[in-house]
């Protein structure tokens, strides 16, 4: 049952539609997947092999995108624990793809759990320079950490952080930030009843004030000429054009940038209201709603703004904490010998010959006795509530290097000596934590599932002992 002080106002938004859009509370919801290109070099291999398994069709608006049949069930295979997709809703998928993130360049996102739109922002960063994922609140942020993990992201660092602190600290230093708002959820209403049921004029108005405190944050982290994108899953004029038009009247130094609707395969009729609000900004049609009632997915907004300026040529920003030093080179062979003797046995000849996990030289941080590799120039961590400060090599374990999870997920066959693939059978049974009879050289084998790595196992003795997380076994 919708709320009637909110049929109300969509029947006003909406007038000769209002029955259309009503009738599509009626209809199943729409889902889909996002393809992780990160797990494979050929992103043809992977789509081929799972449009053999599911039903797929594109989404429009997004790369590597796929709707799905109410028939598939990807949740429940074994590509979704070893990250090959994402499972996200299609039109949330639309913010991402309207950043434009791209290799090379800090990024923000600011308001992160569960993690989709992280995920998606790393897939098209190719593993290159800077992600900063932040989540405020502590158990949706160990959700995001889990996400960025599953996905095998190697150059997110995930913090828990509030959108206050972060902008005292990282002051004109990303080139693009994306604000997913916190919102009243009323895109959501179809897909979730918790959502309708909570619903209320005052939480529309809370939320409004919220979002305009986390624009003024995330206008000071961008450097001049970046792109900042913010979206909501709700249709509520306050919290989109509102938000907007507010934020804009405070900071001229900003500009919509409109929207290729037609480029992006979205339907006429899916521009930015300016009478919905009071003192709309210039250019507010631009700005983007996805109705239910016009295309294959759940309401959204999305507004995409530009600061102006230019950066000098050769320009390094530098935040509050400096950047992180991490272990000196001349300490690391010696603390971490256990670890560099782990990948000397391990990783294949091409992965010892890179740069990167095996080479002694400066970017590993400690955490105890966990040892990460960090994205390249990192921010300094003191004094921020780190998750995850890139990529988590392993533990130390009395005098034994134990390698993790999000190891195993960052890495493809290619990149260790020993592999053993599984069958989507065997690798059921796998995921529950059993052990299996194998023969071969005794040491760490990559387990993977049609080529995409799952886990580790250790063999000796002729049998496979499963690593695969106790936390995370089916």
């Amino acid at each position: 049952m919708l709320p009637q002080s909110f049929t109300e106002r969509m029947q006003g938004l909406l007038e000769s539609e209002y029955e259309e859009f009503l009738a599509s509370f009626e209809h199943e919801k729409y889902q889909a997947l996002r393809l992780n290109p990160l797990k494979k070099d050929d992103m043809s291999v992977i789509t081929e092999k799972v449009k053999q398994t599911f039903q797929l069709q594109p989404v429009p608006w997004a790369e590597n995108g796929y709707y799905y049949t109410k028939e598939d069930q990807p949740g429940k295979h074994p590509w979704h624990e070893a990250g090959l997709y994402y499972i996200q809703e299609p039109s949330a998928m639309a913010p991402v793809t309207l950043l434009s993130p791209q290799p090379g360049e800090r990024i923000l996102d600011l308001c992160a759990a569960p993690g989709g739109k992280s995920t998606q922002i790393a897939s098209a960063m190719e593993g290159e320079r800077l992600l900063v994922t932040n989540e405020i609140h502590p158990a949706r942020a160990k959700i995001l950490s889990e996400n960025v993990e599953r996905m095998g992201i190697r150059n997110a660092c995930v913090l828990n952080e509030t959108p206050e602190h972060l902008a005292d600290i990282f002051e004109e230093y990303f080139d693009r930030i994306l604000v997913d708002a916190p919102c009243s959820g009323e895109g959501m209403f179809r897909k979730n009843e918790v959502a309708c049921e909570e619903w209320s004029p005052e939480n529309v108005q809370l939320c409004a004030d919220r979002q305009d405190g986390i624009l003024e944050c995330a206008a000071r982290m961008l450097v001049p000429g970046g792109r900042l994108v913010y979206s909501t899953c709700t249709f509520a004029p306050a919290e989109n054009e509102g938000s907007i038009s507010r934020f804009l009247a405070k900071h001229e130094e900003f500009e919509i940038v409109p929207i290729d609707k037609k480029a992006l395969g979205i339907p006429e009729g899916c521009d930015g209201i300016p009478g919905c609000v009071e003192n709309p900004a210039p250019g507010i049609e631009g700005t983007l709603r996805l109705w239910p009632h016009k295309l294959k997915g759940e309401g959204h907004y999305a507004a995409v703004l530009q600061k102006k300026g230019k950066l000098p040529e050769g320009y390094q920003p530098v935040c509050a904490t400096g950047t992180e030093k991490g272990i000196p080179a001349k300490n690391l062979a010696k603390d971490w010998a256990e670890y560099f003797a782990f990948a000397k046995e391990t990783f294949s000849e091409k992965l010892m010959g890179e740069a990167g996990l095996c080479t002694a030289g400066e970017g590993f941080l400690a955490f105890g006795d966990n040892l990460y590799r960090m994205p390249e120039r990192m921010p300094g961590v003191k004094g921020l509530k780190v998750l995850r400060p890139g990529l988590h090599l392993g533990t130390l374990k009395k005098n034994r290097f134990e390698p993790a999870h999000a190891l195993a997920l960052a890495l493809c066959p290619k990149d260790v000596k020993h592999v053993w693939n599984l069958s989507v059978e065997e690798a059921a049974a796998y995921l529950k934590g059993q052990t299996f009879s194998a023969e071969g050289e005794k040491g760490w084998y990559l387990i993977c599932v049609d080529d995409i790595s799952l886990g580790w196992g250790k063999l000796a003795g002729g049998i496979m002992k499963n690593h695969y997380p106790k936390g995370l076994r089916k």
